[in-house]
């Protein structure tokens, strides 16, 4: 998924302030599960909503102002009520890496009650899981 860094994005230094980088990754999720032809906002209506468990994340290197940037968004283990995903955000001007995470998001009701993954969610991950 490409970005655009706006102004608005960054801090007094002129870098993406660091809690951006977390809201491009969210962004990049929601249309991973779309361009896969399911919708986020569908599954919580049926009753399944994935909220984010645990978060490693490391800055390489900053992203500055208008800069344009891509999000690549890789699973790599699938459990019965859980995923976890790499993602990484480059430069698209030298496809430097800037930031690299690795997400783990549980499968819950919207009383936040564990339940397992919706299988067309499953099957989608399962086919793209990177070792």
């Amino acid at each position: 998924m490409k970005i655009r860094v706006y102004y608005e994005d960054t801090d007094a230094a002129g870098v993406v302030y660091h809690s951006n980088y977390l809201n491009y990754m969210e962004r990049a999720r929601t249309e991973y599960i779309r361009e896969r032809g399911c919708s986020v906002s569908d599954m919580a209506t049926d009753g399944s909503v994935f909220p984010v468990v645990h978060m490693e994340i490391e800055f390489k290197a900053p992203a500055r102002h208008d800069e344009l940037l891509s999000v690549r968004t890789l699973p790599i283990k699938v459990a019965g009520s859980s995923f976890t995903l790499i993602q990484q955000i480059f430069r698209d001007s030298d496809q430097k890496l800037l930031v690299e995470a690795r997400v783990s998001l549980a499968c819950v009701s919207p009383l936040l009650k564990a339940k397992r993954l919706p299988l067309e969610i499953k099957e989608l991950l399962m086919r793209e899981i990177q070792p």
